[in-house]
C-alpha cells in the first residue's frame, strides 16, 4: 500500500519535474524568470506561453534578443497594425485581467532564413510602475522597449516613459492630468551600460550578458549606473560609440514613494553592421587605417628609443602627426570627401609639416621653437587623458563646450612650460610617453583596446557639434590591462635609455646651416687657414675645364737629383 502512494505522489510531480523551458512543433513555454534559447526556422511563427501566473502578478513582459538577425514579436498569430515590434531586440508588456492565468505571444522570424534568440518573461505587481505606459512616439501602445541608434561619433537610446502601477481590471492613472506627487511624474529613470568581454563578437557570450542583466537584480548588480533621469529631462541618453564592442544598455524606472521597480527590456549594440560587405564587425579596420598606423607605430618605437638622438627624425615625426592630425580635422569639417582620400591627403599634409618643421630648425637653429611644439603634443596627449578619466564625464564638461576647450586647452598649454626650463629632459619624456603610445595606436589597428579613446574621443568632439552630450566611458579588461603594461614599460625603459645615453652628450644637436655659416666665416677671416687659399668653387670648375681643353706647359727646368 506504501509503494502505491509513493507511485501515485510521483504522478502527481511529475509536470513539475519537466523541464522548465520546453519548445515543441509550433510552441514555446516560458516560466517567469527562467531564460530560454529559441531557435526559429525560415519563415516559422511560434507561440509563446506563459501559463499558471500567480494572482498578485499584475502585467508581465516578453523579451526576445538575437545578435543580427531581426525577429518579429506580437500579440496575435496575423500582424496588425501597433501590435508587433521587429527588431534584434524586442520586447511586448500585457496587462492582465483579474482572471487571466496565462498569456501567449507570437514569435516569428521575417527575415527568410532561421533565427536563433533568448527569450525571457518577467512578471511584475500593482505596485510596480509600468515601462513604456505613456508612450506617445513609437508604434505600440504600451512599449517597453528601448531604441537605440548609432554612429561613427554617437551611441543613443531613447525609450517612452513609464505609468504607476495598477491593479488588474483598473484603469491606469491619466498620463498627463497633472504633475502632482500621486501622478508618474514622481518616477525616476535610472540608465544602466553593461559592457560584453572585448573582442567577443560570439552569440554566446551576448546572450549571456542580456540574460546576466535582464530584470532589475540583475543589472544593478551588474551593470554601471550611467545617469539618473527625473521628470523633467528628456527620456533619452547619448554614449561615444565603440565599433566592434558590444555594449547592453537598459534602463529601471523606480517609484520612490513606494519604493518599487521595473525594468525596461534590454538592448544591445556593436555600433556597426554584420550585414556590411565593407567595415562588417567581424572585419573592423580599412586597409588604410592598418597600413598608416603600422608604420605610425613602428616610427613610435623608434621615437621611443632613439627620438632624441635623431633629433631630425624626432622633428619629422613630431611635425607629421601635428599637421595630419589638425588638417584631418579641418578637411572632415569642410569637405564631403571619401575616408580613404581624406586619410591620403591627411598623410602628404602631414609629411609637409614634418618637412616644414625639420627645415625650420635647420634654417634658423631654434631648439626652443621646435621643442614648444614637441611639449604641445605631448600636452594634446595629458589633457586627453585627464578628460578620459570619469573627470570627463562631469556634467559641467558634458553641457558647456566652452568649459570643456577651456580645461583642456590649459593643460595643453600647461605641459610646455616644463620645457622651457628642462628642455632636454621634457624632450626625452615626449619621444617615450607618446612613442610608446603610437604602438598602441598600432595594436589597435588589429586588435581593439580602449587605450585608442584617449586621443579619439577628442577627435570626435572637434568633428562633431553635438559630441559633447555624449557620455565617453569605455571598458577596461584584460588586454586594456596588457597594453597599459606595455605602454609603461615601453615609455619608461626609452626615457631611461635615452637620459643614459645623453648624459654627456650636448643637449641638442648644432643646427647644420648655422655651422655652415660659421664655418664659412671662418675660412674667410682666417688667413692661416690653408682653406682660406683655395680658389672658388667656380674658379675650380673653370680651371678643371681648361685643364681638359689645353695642355699646360713645364715651368722651370727639371734635373735629376745628384747622389
Amino acid at each position: 500500500m506504501r509503494a502505491w502512494s509513493w507511485c501515485a505522489r510521483l504522478l502527481l510531480l511529475l509536470p513539475l519535474l519537466r523541464p522548465a523551458r520546453t519548445q515543441a512543433e509550433g510552441r514555446v513555454t516560458f516560466l517567469p524568470g527562467a531564460p530560454q534559447n529559441v531557435t526559429m526556422g525560415v519563415n516559422q511563427t511560434l507561440q509563446a506561453v506563459v501559463a499558471a501566473i500567480p494572482v498578485d502578478v499584475a502585467f508581465v513582459t516578453l523579451q526576445f534578443h538575437t545578435q543580427d538577425h531581426n525577429a518579429t514579436l506580437s500579440y496575435y498569430r496575423v500582424l496588425r497594425p501597433g501590435s508587433f515590434l521587429t527588431a534584434v531586440d524586442s520586447g511586448l508588456l500585457s496587462a492582465l485581467q483579474p482572471a487571466q492565468m496565462s498569456v501567449s505571444w507570437f514569435l516569428s522570424s521575417p527575415a527568410g532564413t532561421s533565427v536563433t534568440g533568448t527569450g525571457l518573461v518577467l512578471s511584475y505587481s500593482s505596485t510596480d510602475p509600468v515601462p513604456g505606459a505613456c508612450n506617445m512616439e513609437f508604434n505600440l501602445e504600451v512599449d517597453p522597449n528601448v531604441y537605440v541608434r548609432y554612429n561613427l561619433y554617437e551611441t543613443t537610446i531613447h525609450f517612452a516613459p513609464a505609468n504607476l502601477g495598477s491593479d488588474r481590471g483598473v484603469t491606469p492613472p491619466p498620463c498627463d492630468a497633472s504633475t502632482g506627487a500621486d501622478t508618474r511624474w514622481r518616477l525616476q529613470y535610472d540608465v544602466y551600460q553593461y559592457f560584453l568581454p572585448e573582442n567577443d563578437l560570439s552569440q554566446h557570450s551576448l546572450f549571456s550578458a542580456i540574460q546576466a542583466v535582464a530584470d532589475v537584480r540583475g543589472l544593478t548588480q551588474k551593470g554601471r549606473r550611467v545617469l539618473t533621469l527625473s521628470f523633467t529631462e528628456l527620456t533619452l541618453a547619448a554614449f561615444t560609440s565603440i565599433p566592434g564592442q558590444g555594449v547592453v544598455y537598459s534602463v529601471v524606472v523606480r517609484d520612490p514613494l513606494l519604493n518599487s521597480s521595473a525594468s525596461y527590456l534590454p538592448v544591445h549594440t556593436y555600433a556597426c553592421s554584420f550585414a556590411s560587405t565593407l567595415d562588417n564587425c567581424r572585419t573592423l579596420g580599412r586597409t588604410s587605417t592598418k597600413v598608416l598606423f603600422t608604420l605610425t607605430g613602428l616610427a613610435g618605437l623608434f621615437v621611443c628609443f632613439f627620438g632624441h638622438r635623431f633629433f631630425k627624425c624626432e622633428l619629422f615625426c613630431m611635425g607629421f602627426g601635428f599637421a595630419a592630425f589638425f588638417f584631418f580635422v579641418l578637411i572632415t569639417r569642410t569637405a564631403e570627401l571619401d575616408y580613404n582620400l581624406r586619410l591620403v591627403l591627411s598623410a602628404v599634409i602631414g609629411v609637409l609639416g614634418g618637412v616644414v618643421l625639420v627645415m625650420s630648425w635647420w634654417r634658423f637653429g631654434s631648439v626652443m621653437a621646435c621643442v614648444v611644439v614637441v611639449g604641445l603634443m605631448l600636452g594634446f596627449l595629458v589633457a586627453s587623458l585627464v578628460l578620459f578619466t570619469p573627470l570627463g564625464d562631469l556634467d559641467v564638461f558634458r553641457r558647456s563646450d566652452v568649459v570643456f576647450w577651456v580645461t583642456f586647452c590649459s593643460v595643453l598649454l600647461v605641459v610646455p612650460l616644463f620645457f622651457v626650463r628642462w628642455p632636454r629632459e621634457g624632450n626625452i619624456l615626449t619621444c617615450g610617453v607618446l612613442g610608446a603610445y603610437a604602438v598602441v595606436l598600432a595594436v589597435n589597428a588589429y586588435v581593439y583596446t580602449s587605450l585608442s579613446y584617449i586621443t579619439l574621443n577628442i577627435l570626435k568632439r572637434f568633428l562633431n557639434s553635438n559630441f559633447s552630450a555624449a557620455f565617453t566611458d569605455v571598458p577596461f579588461q584584460t588586454i586594456d590591462f596588457v597594453m597599459i603594461t606595455v605602454w609603461v614599460v615601453l615609455g619608461v625603459g626609452g626615457i631611461v635609455l635615452q637620459l643614459h645615453r645623453e648624459r654627456t652628450r650636448p643637449f641638442f644637436p648644432p643646427s647644420p646651416y648655422l655651422m655652415w655659416q660659421q664655418e664659412r666665416e671662418r675660412r674667410e677671416t682666417n688667413v692661416l687657414d690653408p682653406s682660406h687659399h683655395f680658389p672658388s668653387l667656380p674658379n675650380r670648375l673653370l680651371a678643371r675645364v681648361q685643364q681638359l681643353s689645353q695642355r699646360k706647359e713645364a715651368v722651370g727646368e727639371h734635373t735629376p737629383l745628384l747622389l
